[in-house]
């Protein structure tokens, strides 16, 4: 299996390969994006009125036999991933392919079948962390008002009690709550955070509402303003440093509270303020098979079925050294939150403060 501390030597091969392109090597996160189809009607997202020529699972097979061992943390993100039919042998191949350390995905909670679905992948993925984050962007009929379903937070409730008692039988399972920091819900994180505090979740974790190309929101005016922003996500530091992470959750709540800081000088100063490793270190394939550096450029590199399902002859092709040029010479910046993009730049740049958090239990 793929270990954190594996992931940390190869850093200084990555900061070489951002600035010399040698030694050329496999992103350590990729993003699988199987569907965009979705039963929620978020406020801050249109990706639902997607539809695409989606890879079958068969296709994704060969995609990611060709991976090898590289990828680290695979996110299965959507739409709602866990409503994408096949995602539980999507989540079998990836781990049987790839043996990532880490499996993370995300989920409106709203289907019954959730926590089978969950429980099958946990219990396959027996070498691999997976972690689970319910939404949650509001409480009570705020909640159901942002994701645009009524009596949505009772169904978070309810999947949220379900897979809290499935963590009791798979030690690899980590529930956490993801929030989504926009201007419909900046002004109450506080009670978002005295949710979480009491809800038994490892961990809570929050991204800001950005423009994004993968979701139709670029020109929608979801993000808050920046003086609204710093004044929560001060709070949730606080709360974060307060409290005592083991594991995994420890991991990603260090990456989160660099996360926090870059995202707050990102929103003052307008720019890339750390070198930006998406399209070296991470990667995203989308639902029809086209790769990206990310989801908020989603610069088409290539498609895999012209390619042969070889992920490696788009990343050590010629149209990305464009992109790359491009996102070196800084012409593009954004508080990225999705977990490939921050956590790779964090970790390439911030490893001697983050490697402590990496290494103890």
């Amino acid at each position: 299996m793929n270990s954190m501390l594996g992931v940390l030597a190869r850093v200084p091969l990555f900061r070489l390969y951002r600035r010399f392109g040698w030694p050329k090597m496999l992103p350590v996160n990729i993003t699988l994006s199987p569907s965009p189809k979705c039963n929620s009607r978020c406020l801050t997202c249109n990706i639902w009125m997607k539809r695409e020529n989606e890879l079958t699972i068969a296709e994704w097979d060969k995609v990611l036999s060709k991976l090898g061992r590289a990828p680290f943390w695979f996110t299965i993100s959507g739409g709602e991933p866990l409503m994408y039919p096949h995602v539980v042998e999507l989540a079998k191949l990836a781990y049987d392919h790839c043996r990532p350390g880490i499996i993370n995905i995300p989920t409106n909670g709203i289907l019954k079948s959730i926590p089978e679905r969950v429980e099958a992948i946990a219990s396959y993925c027996k070498e691999s962390q997976v972690i689970i984050n319910l939404s949650l962007d509001g409480v009570g009929e705020k909640h159901d008002f942002i994701r645009g379903v009524a009596g949505n937070f009772e169904k978070f409730e309810e999947r949220l009690e379900q897979l809290l008692a499935l963590k009791k039988k798979y030690k690899n399972l980590n529930i956490g709550i993801h929030s989504v920091i926009s201007v419909f819900s900046v002004n109450h994180l506080d009670e978002l955070i005295a949710y979480a505090d009491q809800s038994g979740a490892d961990q809570f974790i929050t991204e800001i509402a950005e423009p994004r190309v993968e979701l139709d929101t670029v020109g929608l005016p979801i993000t808050p303003a920046r003086e609204d922003y710093e004044r929560a996500i001060n709070r949730l530091i606080a709360y974060v440093k307060s409290k005592q992470f083991k594991g995994t959750a420890k991991i990603t709540e260090a990456f989160r509270l660099e996360y926090y800081e870059l995202v707050k000088r990102i929103l003052e100063e307008q720019d890339q303020v750390i070198d930006c490793y998406a399209g070296w270190a991470s990667a995203q394939i989308y639902s029809d098979g086209t790769v990206w550096p990310c989801c908020v450029r989603a610069d088409d590199l290539g498609n895999l079925r012209e390619h042969n399902y070889d992920f490696s002859s788009i990343w050590f092709g010629e149209k990305i050294k464009e992109v790359r040029r491009s996102i070196a010479a800084k012409e593009c910046h954004c508080p990225s939150p999705t977990p490939p993009t921050p956590i790779c730049s964090t970790m390439c740049l911030q490893w001697p403060k983050l490697a402590p958090a990496c290494c103890s239990p």
